[in-house]
């Protein structure tokens, strides 16, 4: 098969945002619908998607017809050229003419260091919109496009509403405040983290017009901890886009805002933040430093028992096991007793759940030696927990359900256990190119180099593997940001 087609092949799906798992998933639902019934299962499928990118294996009509049904397209606009002049004929009657979505947002850099509220609706950042009115969606963006637009028209009436207030801060502004806080921080967890980081800024520009007026100290006190919040959480963004620089400052801003209202339980929950930062830029002995000062603003609660098990995993990897072990009891001691306080009604990224816990837990245990089978342990129960789903008030996070299917995954690989590693990786390999955070490309490549080891030499397996998580890498958001002018190298 020609490098043009695989090429072609590979455009196809990227400008649907369709990793290669999707795309696999659309083939062989393309197939049934056509009564193939002798089309191959998931992994074997997605190892073909990457034969006929690479342009290395040649591809059926069989398969052609399957592309033609999945993308949507006439047999006569199959390849490279043919869709083009397709699409600059003239439109027949009562055609409807769908946009292309592009694969990333083309924007110079990631936002920083600005109060600058960004446009409500910036072409650079949303989908095109000319199909999301009159019925008329795009398939798999349509619903996103129209939910964008009706919560811009929300967002203009609260700003609008703010106005109409006379002095100081109206309850129903300070109540809509909260509200996005808390959307916000479930979002942390659980979305797309370039669109969550523009919508918290957009929320931080609406407080920092509410601090110019003459405000009463309380409505000041509120708005201070909403600062504080806001700015961690975008320093969480930050984190997961790759720009651990400009996390670290947004988190230090919400430490200044907290510590102007004395806000212990906030200022523990940015020393975990901070901690969490400068452990995956490999600085663990600083790591391990926040996290004791955050130790002495909260011991107790989610947030006191995480502050243990990232102290605990610097202590590990500085050699010091025993501090580890003993910090890791008391993380499950701390998280057993009876807490609460506003930042956990606020849920989300400031109420660890009881999985990701042991996922970290998990995590910590992996780097004392000889402590493979208790960790193995906990990451199986976060595994569990994740499948079972979010219990009451919990929200999962994708970023620590994925580390623990990596963590499992690599202590699978030390005993040679390929068929369980494959497995444990699947959930984590499918994940959309918007959710591949940095934290998990960097553990992917721990896994790579356990890959490597001699026992798996000249295994087709093993190297299929690699292969998925060298193209999971190339296709996170990450690295399609970091390629854009302005960004780090």
């Amino acid at each position: 098969m020609s490098n043009e087609l695989g090429a072609w092949l590979r455009q196809q799906r990227e400008a649907r945002g369709w990793p290669r798992p999707e795309m696999a998933r659309q083939l062989i639902k393309a197939a049934q619908a056509r009564g193939d019934t002798s089309i191959p299962g998931l992994d074997s499928m997605c190892h073909n998607i990457y034969r006929w990118e690479r342009g290395t294996d040649g591809l059926s009509d069989r398969y052609k017809l399957h592309y033609c049904h999945a993308l949507g397209i006439t047999p006569g606009q199959f390849g490279p050229g043919r869709a083009d002049s397709q699409a600059a004929a003239a439109p027949t009657p009562g055609t409807i003419i769908m946009a292309t979505t592009p694969r990333l947002p083309v924007v110079p850099s990631l936002p920083q260091g600005t109060h600058a509220e960004p446009s409500p609706v910036d072409p650079r950042l949303l989908p095109p919109i000319a199909v999301a009115y009159r019925g008329i969606h795009e398939p798999n963006m349509g619903h996103s496009t129209v939910q964008r637009e009706v919560l811009m028209a929300a967002h203009e009436g609260s700003n609008h509403a703010e106005q109409a207030e006379e002095h100081g801060i109206g309850e129903a502004t300070l109540e809509q405040l909260r509200a996005d806080v808390v959307r916000l921080s479930n979002l942390t967890d659980t979305g797309e983290p370039f669109a969550v980081f523009l919508d918290l800024r957009r929320v931080r520009a609406r407080i920092y017009r509410l601090l110019d007026r003459r405000l009463w100290p309380r409505e000041q006190t509120d708005l201070y901890f909403l600062l504080g919040c806001l700015n961690g959480l975008m320093g969480v963004a930050a984190n997961h886009l790759g720009y651990p620089d400009a996390a670290e400052e947004l988190i230090r801003v919400g430490w200044a805002y907290a510590n102007a209202i004395d806000h212990r339980p906030l200022l523990a929950q940015l020393r975990y933040q901070l901690s969490y930062v400068e452990y995956w830029r490999g600085r663990t002995l600083e790591s391990r430093n926040l996290a004791a000062s955050g130790l002495e603003y909260l011991s107790e609660g989610p947030t006191g028992a995480e502050l243990h098990l990232y102290f605990a995993r610097a202590a590990a990897r500085l050699g010091d096991v025993d501090a580890a072990r003993r910090a890791v009891t008391a993380a499950h001691d701390a998280r057993e007793r009876e807490y609460n306080d506003d930042l956990l009604e606020i849920g989300g990224e400031f109420a660890v759940s009881q999985a990701t816990h042991h996922c970290f837990a998990g995590a910590a245990l992996a780097r004392i030696p000889g402590a493979e089978p208790q960790a193995a342990e906990e990451l199986e129960r976060a595994v569990s927990l994740y499948d079972t789903g979010p219990g009451p008030g919990e929200q999962h996070s994708f970023g620590a359900k994925a580390l623990a299917g990596i963590d499992l995954a690599a202590i699978r690989l030390r005993s040679g256990a390929l068929d369980a590693t494959v497995a444990a990786l699947n959930t984590v390999l499918s994940l959309p190119p918007a959710q591949r955070i940095t934290a998990l490309t960097t553990r992917l490549g721990l896994v790579r180099t356990e890959l490597a080891a001699p026992i798996f030499r000249g295994s087709a397996q093993a190297r299929g593997l690699d292969e998925r998580i060298e193209e999971f890498g190339r296709e996170a958001i990450t690295a399609g940001l970091h390629s854009l002018p302005g960004s780090p190298g």
